[in-house]
């Protein structure tokens, strides 16, 4: 279980990377592969941080509900905001998607 447990860390650390990274790109670069990029990335973190959840819902630990919600609303919104900028594709919307990543990973680590 614990190997299960790392291998969607892993990959859910890594769609926190890709949203940065498409958010980064979409910025400076202005490339249309930066919507793309935030999209597959922000679902690919709901989906880990699910699976997590349930794991850890598993576990003896109790768990945050709380910040469990607050991170589930938070990645909500960064897919929703992912999928508007890939329909329609706008810098203040790649900086909308890495701003609530950043928002998500602080509320990982402070909550």
């Amino acid at each position: 279980m614990d190997f299960i447990n790392s291998v969607l860390v892993f990959l859910h650390l890594l769609g926190m990377a890709g949203i940065i990274a498409g958010f980064l790109i979409q910025v400076i670069a202005g490339h249309r592969a930066g919507p793309k990029s935030i999209l597959h990335s922000s679902l690919l973190q709901l989906v880990t941080g699910l699976l997590l959840t349930g794991l850890a819902e598993m576990g003896e630990d109790p768990v945050n509900h709380m910040k469990i919600g607050i991170k589930l609303v938070v990645a909500v919104a960064v897919v929703v905001v992912a999928i508007l900028d890939v329909r329609k594709p706008n810098t203040r919307l790649g900086i909308a998607a890495g701003a609530l990543a950043v928002v998500n990973v602080g509320v990982a680590v402070f909550v």
